[in-house]
């Protein structure tokens, strides 16, 4: 049997971070170059930099008008103009022109009368009146810039103005990434993974975070899950690179040789750090360069970069570590945390009233599309136990404070629709970003009553009355007013295979019959009216294989169903037809918008009914297939039903 690798011990990152600092010479690892000055933008001084020539070299003209001796202009008065000739006593001048020879003041041109061969004023000027003296700005020999400075553009202006062309400054720090791992296929090849097989992307990612540190990137091609390929990888990287990567090999794996390869060429520093997603990173140096093993999970690696490449990079490049925007957001739902390490939690963040509201994502470490929906995130502490609902926390934002105000906070059922409007919202003149989290029907009127969304998706039968969502409306959202419009009505079925080979017909079919079925969340409409057909059928939940296996939105169920997980789901016919499966017919539904009416005149929620009320929403709708829109965009009231 292969030998695992363990965690020796894991380390919080700051230690890991301080640990690989202290095992690093910036001085010897990272050497100087000589760079013209108009190509140093973000590149940082090596030394002390002295301006050669002053700026301006010359007095100067400040404004346009007219070059004076100031002490013939003393007498000057409003009603006691004086005269001034050409040529000897004034000479017209223009911003930026040499002041001529005996002059030490200029008259703006719109405080002068022009009479032909003289000019009258009526004020007096005194010395250096609007003119520009040598060394005003710059004066030669001074120091413009310290070493370790950041070139900035207004940098680069100061230099050329002070007559220097060539300045000394660090090299950039040069990173390699080195993808592993028998299953990774190459993204330039543009693949289609068959089972065990995924598309290497974390280098690319790896890129464009490394673009915000200005560093020079590298990826080489996917190297196969062998020690030797891997030793003779790093050790090419380690040849011209400060900084070498090793990507989906820091793990515990008996396929991970990082560690090995580390060791071999040099030493491993930390091999596992107190932070979640994150904790497989491997930290070493070898040839007094630094060697990191990032985790193979897409989220764990961009931990690994933010938390550990980024502040040594900044500290070798001589720069500041980025520091992201804050804002205090309160919780949406309680997050349990384990204690002993630090935990990061993704989060949708928007504004809902005069707070911000932030509601956690998905956490496991493979799922990159959290990152992609998220606005920010928050850091548990490792002493923590988690957060509660309603708590205040910080939340370092992945974007400026200014777009959370264009964030249209949805919490509720998801329906496919919900992304159509996300798209088209985005398209508009005044573009809006519909943040939608799916948390059941009940758990959208949970977030209104809790003052925790803008809106929130229902689509809650109740089977006393017949109607949908108003009953609910009054026993869970009492003295809350509400205006509900209709998004569509939409067909709720069994997704089967193609082909139905189980022979589905409705939900008798499920009764202990071998079919393995996926069901929704507790609190989802689509679950409470899948229970109201079982009992109807006199099914109960022991009756049905996989009654208690839970998926948060009908693309999942039907993903389960595609991939053969499940024999069937219940969900709507966009699901199905979106992965090409089949469907069984259980009813029709009205899927509402319900919107507490403090919010009803807010400009987001304006636009998103306005948006609903188009035609070309209403076709879209239709096109999507499994719906119906002859309530689309209308206001609903008590007792309508399906119209």
């Amino acid at each position: 049997m292969t030998d695992r690798n363990i965690y020796l011990k894991t380390i919080p990152a700051g230690e890991a971070v301080a640990t690989a600092i202290s095992a690093l010479d910036r001085d010897e690892l990272v050497k100087t170059e000589t760079i013209p000055v108009h190509e140093a933008l973000n590149r940082v001084t090596a030394e002390a930099i002295t301006a050669r020539c002053s700026s301006p070299t010359y007095h100067s003209a400040a404004m346009d008008g007219f070059a004076v001796k100031s002490e013939n202009t003393f007498s000057a008065r409003e009603g006691n103009p004086v005269s001034l000739t050409k040529g000897s006593d004034c000479v017209a001048v223009n911003t930026g022109n040499p002041l001529p020879d005996g002059m030490d003041a200029v008259i703006m041109i719109e405080n002068v009368v022009d009479a032909g061969d003289f000019i009258t004023i009526e004020s007096p000027s005194f010395p250096w009146q609007h003119v520009r003296r040598i060394g005003e700005d710059i004066v030669a020999t001074e120091m413009l810039l310290p070493r370790n400075h950041t070139i900035s553009p207004f940098d680069i202006g100061a230099l050329l103005s002070a007559g220097i062309y060539d300045i000394l400054v660090y090299e950039k720090i040069r990173m390699t990434f080195i993808p592993t791992g028998d299953e990774v296929l190459p993204f330039a090849d543009r693949p289609t993974p068959k089972a065990g097989e995924v598309i290497e992307s974390n280098s690319q990612v790896f890129k464009g975070l490394a673009a915000g540190l200005d560093i020079e990137f590298k990826a080489v091609a996917p190297v196969r899950d062998r020690e030797d390929k891997l030793l003779k990888a790093v050790s090419a990287a380690l040849k011209d690179s400060h900084v070498v990567v090793v990507g989906a090999g820091s793990s515990a794996g008996s396929k991970d040789f990082t560690r090995k390869v580390f060791q071999e060429l040099g030493q491993v520093l930390v091999h596992g750090i107190a932070v979640m997603p994150g904790k497989p990173t491997v930290v070493g140096t070898a040839q007094g360069r630094l060697l990191v093993g990032a985790p193979g999970y897409p989220v764990s690696a961009v931990v690994c970069f933010e938390d550990i490449l980024t502040p040594v990079i900044s500290w070798l490049s001589g720069k500041y570590r980025p520091e992201r925007n804050r804002v205090s957001v309160r919780m949406a739902r309680r997050t349990p945390s384990k204690p002993g390490q630090e935990e990061i939690v993704r989060l949708a963040v928007g504004r809902v009233g005069s707070e911000y509201i932030g509601v956690p994502l998905s956490r496991g470490a493979g799922m990159i599309t959290t990152l992609t929906k998220a606005q920010g995130f928050t850091r548990i502490p490792a002493e923590s136990e988690g957060v509660e609902m309603g708590d205040s926390i910080p939340v370092e934002l992945f974007s400026k404070r200014s777009g959370l105000d264009k964030v249209l906070m949805h919490v509720g059922s998801h329906d496919n629709t919900l992304d159509l409007l996300g798209d088209l919202l985005m398209g508009s003149d005044t573009p809006l970003r519909l943040v939608s989290t799916h948390a059941g029907s009940m758990g959208g009127l949970t977030a209104l009553k809790n003052e925790m969304a803008l809106f929130a998706g229902a689509h809650l039968f109740d089977p006393e009355s017949g109607d949908f969502n108003f009953p609910f409306l009054e026993k869970y959202l009492p003295g809350i007013k509400v205006t509900v419009i209709n998004l569509a009505i939409r067909h709720q079925g069994f997704i089967v295979p193609k082909g139905n080979p189980k022979g589905i017909t409705g939900i008798e079919s499920l009764g202990g019959t071998g079919v393995n079925f996926i069901n929704r969340q507790r609190g989802a409409g689509t679950r409470i009216l899948f229970d109201y057909h079982m009992n109807k059928s006199g099914l109960k939940p022991q009756d049905i294989s996989g009654y208690d296996r839970e998926e948060f939105t009908h693309m999942s169920v039907a993903a389960n169903v595609l991939t053969g997980a499940a024999d069937c789901g219940l969900g709507i016919y966009a699901a199905a037809k979106a992965l090409d499966l089949d469907f069984v017919p259980l009813a029709h539904e009205r899927y509402d918008l319900v919107i507490p009416e403090r919010f009803i005149d807010d400009y987001r929620i304006k636009a998103l009914i306005d948006l609903i009320r188009t035609d070309e929403v209403k076709k879209a709708i239709s096109e999507l297939g499994g719906y119906e829109t002859p309530l689309t965009g209308k206001q609903m009231t008590p007792g309508i039903g399906l119209g």
